[in-house]
């Protein structure tokens, strides 16, 4: 009984240090974003017109999500070819991030600097570049520029077009096809592997050490090790990591679906049906979140459990 009310204790300790955590944000949610949460929500319902007093708001009901779904082909085009990039990428990313900190959790010289070479572009793209790419796309919209959709196609940091020299080289032939898409991925797995290689590798390093002892004293070989013990050890941080690279996929700034949203909004002017498509993507991807995380959370294995 001691037992369990220390461990209660110590839950109850932990959960209570876990919402003065989530307090602030909950603050700053409330301030500044509840209001225009809720104002979306009625836009979406909405045909608005924007006039030099003001603006003036037209109730028609489920009219711009029908819109949306059967009658605007650009809205379900943009949509499947992100789902279809995030479904290639999400495993691609996952293996590519696991195996690197793998490999930076060995002890070796200039360790440090290799972390924060794989980091790198996290603090890049964190900071004014990421402001400036954005405050661009949105800018080209509000002007009406061409180039707006063209920008996500944009070859940025990216020299050398793999796909097309791979082709060239291997003669097209189709069972290389799919080798050849995954190495022309790279430099977008490089990219954005930095936050999961960080989050694995700490959650490598808090694997205790004499898991390992016991596994090698067993025989066990450095592949049994690793499916018998880093893997089920680390599964709960796989599952973090699998959604936050849903949620950076479906929120890049180089999105088309986003950057669709943002055309109709700044460029169309029609933001009742930009409010009512930005909500249909939104739900879209809680339901992608939630059928991961079912699928997922079935193999995840927690040592306290």
């Amino acid at each position: 009984m001691k037992n369990r009310k220390r461990l209660k204790t110590l839950s109850q300790r932990q959960a209570r240090v876990g919402r003065l955590f989530v307090y602030p944000w909950l603050l700053g949610f409330l301030i500044f974003f509840a209001w225009p949460f809720i104002q979306s929500i009625i836009f979406a319902f909405s045909q608005l017109d924007v006039s030099p007093e003001g603006y003036n708001l037209i109730f028609v009901g489920f009219r711009n999500f029908i819109k949306a779904l059967r009658e605007d082909p650009n809205f379900i085009r943009y949509l499947t070819t992100e789902v279809g990039n995030m479904l290639v990428n999400i495993p691609l990313i996952i293996m590519f991030s696991l195996f690197v900190a793998i490999l930076l959790n060995q002890k070796f010289r200039g360790r440090t600097l290799v972390r924060a070479i794989f980091f790198l572009p996290v603090v890049v793209m964190s900071g004014a570049l990421l402001y400036v790419l954005e405050s661009n796309s949105i800018e080209q919209f509000a002007m009406g520029a061409q180039a707006g959709m063209a920008l996500s196609n944009s070859p940025f940091l990216r020299g050398i077009d793999f796909r097309l020299f791979l082709i060239r080289i291997t003669g097209n032939i189709p069972f290389l096809m799919p080798i050849i898409n995954a190495i022309d991925r790279i430099y977008e797995i490089i990219w954005k592997s930095g936050v999961q290689i960080l989050i694995f590798l700490a959650g490598l390093q808090s694997i205790p050490s004499s898991f390992y002892e016991v596994a090698r004293v067993e025989g066990a070989t450095t592949w049994e090790t690793f499916w018998k013990v880093t893997l089920p050890m680390i599964s709960p941080i796989v599952l973090v990591n699998v959604i936050y690279t849903v949620i950076d996929s479906f929120t890049d700034y180089s999105n088309d679906v986003l950057r669709y949203i943002l055309e109709v909004a700044f460029k169309q002017l029609n933001h009742g049906y930009s409010a009512a498509i930005a909500w249909l993507y939104f739900i879209i991807i809680g339901l992608v979140l939630l059928l991961l995380m079912w699928v997922i959370s079935k193999r995840v294995f927690y040592m306290n459990e």
